[in-house]
């Protein structure tokens, strides 16, 4: 069962790259330990990282042992690959309440039960980077990199190329991950390092210090391709912003919506690399078109938000979006869970724009957004279109009860403005 995992990730559209995949689907044939690594620049993770989790969690799933590798110490230096400037030096307070809650991200793809035989390990490079010596690192660690190949790295050279500036400080990152991969060997016999299509560079350079001071033939590197929508754009950042793992960042339904949003284009695909469906049922899906996607779709919008935010919450973003957009008839327990919601006191005066309600809600990303919307013809309080760039709402504009209004923004997204005493 073990060894079919690299077949099983193939199928699914998960691999770019592999250094030698002979030699590692023979390594697979056992038990083995691979990681990937996450740096702590903020307390979340978005879409964009969907697809490396699901590698470690479909690897856990066929027997296997999943690191999760947490840059405590990478942090403080910044990795420079896809930037186009130093990034932001964080405080190692920040740091530490970032990896405690990256830490309830990564449970919800993988088990850390220590009584499971191939239970995820949570690793923190802090704690070997920030013991080094600098003199025996440069001598032992330094003197096996070459700068003209660190130079030919598409990280580096893109900077250069672009002249933008690249500190000593991100220079050093290639040097320092492939450490970590040196460091994973060695205290957990990890042999795979996995990570996405940018990270290969940086990946090989670990796999060659493994050879050079252990002299081990066996140690792999596996890339999966940077997902863009069919439209170019990269995965998981949208314009009104990122589309958030954690709740309290972005909202259950509207990460729900994201998903039942997808193009046309993309739901098969997804249905591959975001969910736990069988390839023999998502291969049924292919032959269909026009309308019928939408039900899949839905089923894509419902697995994907089950994974990430359990069943209950995914039948519940469903429910929600049935009777808000399709039925348009909505009930008392509906409006009190919806969470895209601006919540006024009917006993004081109420005075909000419409612009001002289309931000709060996340339902465009600027006041010149919304004002272009609203004279489109594109939002609706309730079944009203309005067209008023100024339009502004007050008590009078409550006439449900209870009392709400729901904006629509087009067909597919909504929020709702309720008023409690």
């Amino acid at each position: 069962m073990n060894d079919q995992f690299l077949d099983f990730i193939k199928k699914r559209g998960f691999i770019s790259q592999c250094t030698d995949e002979k030699n590692l689907k023979k390594t697979l044939a056992t038990k083995t330990i691979g990681y990937i690594g996450f740096d702590c620049t903020s307390d979340s993770l978005h879409v964009g990282s969907l697809l490396p989790l699901m590698i470690l969690k479909h690897f856990q799933d066929f027997g296997h042992t999943p690191i999760i590798l947490l840059g405590g110490g990478t942090t403080l230096i910044g990795d420079p690959s896809g930037k186009d400037e130093t990034r932001k030096i964080l405080s190692a307070e920040e740091i530490n309440s970032n990896k405690k809650k990256l830490k309830k991200v990564f449970e919800k793809f993988l088990s850390f039960d220590s009584s499971m035989k191939n239970g995820a390990l949570l690793v923190d490079n802090y704690d070997w980077l920030s013991n080094l010596n600098l003199i025996n690192f440069l001598r032992d660690v330094g003197s096996k990199f070459s700068v003209n190949k660190m130079l030919s790295l598409e990280s580096i050279k893109q900077r250069l190329k672009r002249e933008q500036n690249l500190s000593f400080l991100e220079f050093n990152y290639s040097i320092l991950q492939a450490f970590d991969f040196f460091e994973l060997f060695k205290k957990y016999n990890c042999t795979i390092q996995f990570g996405g299509s940018d990270q290969w560079g940086n990946i090989v350079s670990g796999i060659d210090l493994i050879k050079k001071i252990k002299n081990s033939e066996q140690v792999f590197g596996l890339t999966s391709p940077l997902i863009t929508t069919s439209d170019g754009k990269k995965m998981g950042k949208t314009a009104d912003g990122a589309i958030w793992l954690s709740k309290d960042k972005y909202s259950i339904q509207n990460f729900w919506q994201y998903w039942r949003n997808t193009a046309d284009e993309d739901v098969i695909r997804f249905l591959y690399l975001f969910t736990n469906l069988k390839i023999e049922e998502i291969k049924k899906y292919e032959k269909l078109d026009g309308s019928n996607l939408n039900k899949i779709k839905i089923i894509l919008a419902n697995e994907v938000t089950k994974i990430c935010h359990g069943e209950n919450e995914s039948k519940y973003a469903a429910q929600e979006a049935q009777k808000i957009l399709v039925n348009k008839s909505l009930d008392l327990q509906t409006i009190s869970k919806c969470e895209n919601k601006i919540l006024l006191n009917e006993n004081q005066k109420i005075h909000i724009s419409l612009k001002q309600a289309l931000v709060e809600l996340k339902l465009c990303s600027s006041n010149s957004e919304a004002k272009k919307l609203i004279t489109q013809g594109a939002v609706k309080l309730d079944h009203k279109t309005i067209t008023d760039k100024d339009y502004t709402l007050n008590c009078d504009s409550f006439v449900n009860d209870p009392k709400y209004i729901v904006i629509y923004v087009g067909k597919k997204k909504y929020g709702v403005i309720q008023l409690v005493s």
